[in-house]
């Protein structure tokens, strides 16, 4: 069967949810990094868990690729379609099924995206806590072990998620975990699939942690006299027992990128932002002590606050740090990449980085959740120079050689799509094959987001 029969034959299961225009393949064709246009088949767009169900059946009696898709703000080419077939949407399933507040949790679909979520949960006093800047779906976060500013406190994705429903490429149904905080039951099949990037199962539901909104927050901004002397006082922070919400870094070049857009006139020097979550007088406490460790790291030019609006602007700020990074080379595409380290080789990381992007005449400014270790850059290239898209790969594989060598990842949060695939090996050693086997063993056809995470498909 061609693959024009077998999408025919597909959408008698959906009709008009099944969609081939041309305008919604390149919409999900699309990353917000550098990888080229890579659409689908199809796009489909199911309501309920039966239905995904039956779209896996088929596409398996079909010989069909099947990929995910949740808003697509992945960055190593997660949701892409490399070996074509279905794109499966879950925008349409974004409902909020259940809030228990007594419990702190909360079960819901995948196509629900954070903030929509903390929307929703406003009048309960609880939050979700897990911010990856982007407002990414749930789903999506969960399938690619997000994390981001707050991990530092809250943790990561895998932290959050108590249990899923799960379709398998057979189409069956399972569910993992359960509203329990602990279990000692059986193998972890929720911390399986939390970070398989929809290779071994599409995700259809979540049961998630809640927190509860803090009484008092606390942010703010400081300028250091060297990237070293930003990054021990991280260090001092986390070793006196702080306990920040965010602690992010910011280069010179990515305040100078941040200036230029927004006009907020910080000095262009490393900048740690810091925020602190309790009560008024644990915040307070905190707050003072991290202002003495700075201004013995020779810290100046403090802005406290804590006024919603100021540290929503702090945020908004370092969230859209990518988008000044890349208007600062007008024309410029982003090889986006991270690494994680133990924090205490993170200003070695961090200086061998500056140096290797000072010798390759790219700019590559530099953010990073400091607070766990992770740092990312954006070797910034123009498109038509196929000399610097060399240059600036060459840079991201020294970065990830470097972060092993340092007792760390080659990626703290950007996952491993097709980006990342090539280090697996060197990580993971033998490991690697174990991936491999669970893939075989769970979709024996391997047509779950092929060409991602695991060694490629036989």
């Amino acid at each position: 069967m061609t693959m024009h029969q077998a999408i025919a034959e597909l959408g008698h299961v959906l009709g008009p949810r099944l969609v081939t225009a041309r305008a919604d393949l390149e919409a999900h064709g699309t990353s917000e990094s550098h990888f080229p246009l890579t659409p689908p088949d199809a796009v489909v767009y199911p309501e309920t868990a039966e239905e995904v169900a039956e779209i896996v059946r088929h596409c398996a009696r079909l010989g069909m690729p099947v990929v995910g898709w949740g808003v697509g703000t992945s960055l190593e080419g997660h949701a892409l379609a490399a070996k074509g077939g279905v794109a499966v949407d879950f925008s349409r399933m974004n409902r909020v099924l259940r809030v228990s507040a007594e419990d702190m949790d909360c079960t819901v679909q995948p196509g629900l995206t954070r903030t929509g979520l903390n929307e929703a949960l406003k009048a309960t006093g609880l939050m979700f806590p897990v911010d990856p800047g982007a407002d990414a779906t749930l789903g999506g976060m969960a399938a690619c072990r997000a994390s981001g500013t707050t991990a530092v406190r809250y943790g990561t994705m895998r932290e959050q998620v108590l249990g899923l429903e799960v379709v398998l490429a057979s189409g069956e149904v399972i569910r993992t975990g359960s509203r329990a905080r602990k279990s000692a039951s059986g193998y972890d099949l929720t911390g399986l699939f939390v970070g398989s990037e929809g290779t071994l199962g599409l995700i259809t539901e979540l049961t998630l942690r809640l927190h509860g909104q803090p009484e008092a927050v606390s942010t703010a901004t400081c300028a250091f006299p060297s990237d070293a002397a930003a990054i021990d006082t991280v260090i001092a922070c986390i070793q006196y027992g702080l306990s920040p919400a965010r602690i992010e870094y910011m280069d010179a070049e990515s305040v100078a990128a941040v200036n230029a857009r927004d006009g907020l006139g910080l000095p262009e020097a490393p900048h740690l932002l810091v925020e602190f979550h309790g009560t008024e007088a644990g915040v307070a406490e905190e707050t003072a002590r991290f202002g003495e460790l700075a201004a013995e790291g020779g810290a100046e030019g403090f802005r406290w606050s804590s006024l919603p609006e100021e540290r929503s602007a702090l945020w908004k700020m370092r969230h859209g740090a990518y988008w000044a990074i890349v208007a600062s080379r007008p024309g410029a595409r982003a090889i986006v990449t991270d690494l994680c380290v133990p924090i205490s080789r993170m200003a070695e990381a961090i200086a061998e980085t500056r140096e290797d992007i000072a010798a390759s005449g790219i700019p590559g400014p530099l953010v990073g959740h400091v607070g766990d270790g992770n740092v990312h850059a954006a070797l910034l290239v123009d498109p038509d120079r196929p000399e610097e898209w060399e240059v600036a790969t060459r840079l991201a594989e020294r970065m990830a050689d470097r972060a092993l060598r340092l007792g760390g990842t080659v990626t703290g949060e950007h996952g491993v799509g097709m980006g990342k695939l090539k280090h697996m090996a060197a990580e993971h050693g033998a490991a690697w094959g174990v991936m491999g086997a669970i893939k075989r063993a769970l979709d024996p056809a391997g047509l779950l987001n092929p060409g991602k995470v695991v060694p490629q498909d036989r």
